[in-house]
């Protein structure tokens, strides 16, 4: 009997040790993660704060502080050729303003390029424009026409909600409410529109 009961006491106690284990094994699982979640978030909002603290605006290049929007380095040369080339003879739009069909259509057709014949552009720019442009706007919806003009862009129409537009829409009206525009800033509005619900 003695043995039977020696033997019931180890089993319970391998039992009970078994058991401390497992809870040690599951409380570690959970600190594990916890910390994993809690390490990320941290990561993530300083890395948030890094990306737009003024020391790396400074060392950010003279044109891109100019920008609103942040544009990966990536895509850093397409919009610096875009503004370029597009922007020495017109307002360079924002690419949002018209479908990815439309700016594929202008960059394949510089040729006819609303009434006037562009030969400046060479192939590897229009490649590399064509690489911001389509990534930066957005594809058009299925069995709508491809607009060449902002009164017929849905996204301009979209972006302007509130907005009663001339007919036609000019590079004089974007700047009446755009005062940065030419600095590629269609965030800073005119005092008329700043204070607008």
């Amino acid at each position: 009997m003695r043995q039977f009961l020696s033997f019931l006491s180890d089993f319970s106690k391998k039992l009970i040790q078994r058991k401390q284990r497992r809870k040690k094994v599951k409380y570690r699982l959970l600190v594990l993660a916890l910390l994993l979640v809690g390490g990320s978030a941290i990561a993530g909002s300083l890395s948030s704060l890094a990306l737009n603290s003024p020391a790396i605006a400074r060392s950010l290049p003279s044109q891109q502080l100019k920008l609103v929007d942040a544009v990966p380095e990536r895509y850093q040369l397409g919009l610096d050729l875009y503004r370029d080339r597009c922007g020495s003879c017109h307002l360079a739009i924002p690419p949002q303003v018209f479908p990815m069909q439309t700016w594929q259509q202008l960059l394949q057709n510089p040729q006819d390029h609303y009434g006037t014949k562009i030969t400046s552009l060479i192939r590897p720019e229009l490649l590399i424009m064509w690489d911001y442009l389509s990534t930066f706007s957005r594809p058009l919806e299925e069995g709508r026409e491809v607009p060449y003009r902002f009164g017929s862009s849905r996204y301009f129409k979209i972006l302007h909600p509130r907005v009663e537009l001339p007919d036609p829409i000019s590079q004089a009206t974007c700047l009446s409410c755009h005062p940065a525009a030419q600095e590629f800033n269609f965030r800073r509005l005119s005092p008329e529109w700043e204070d607008a619900p």
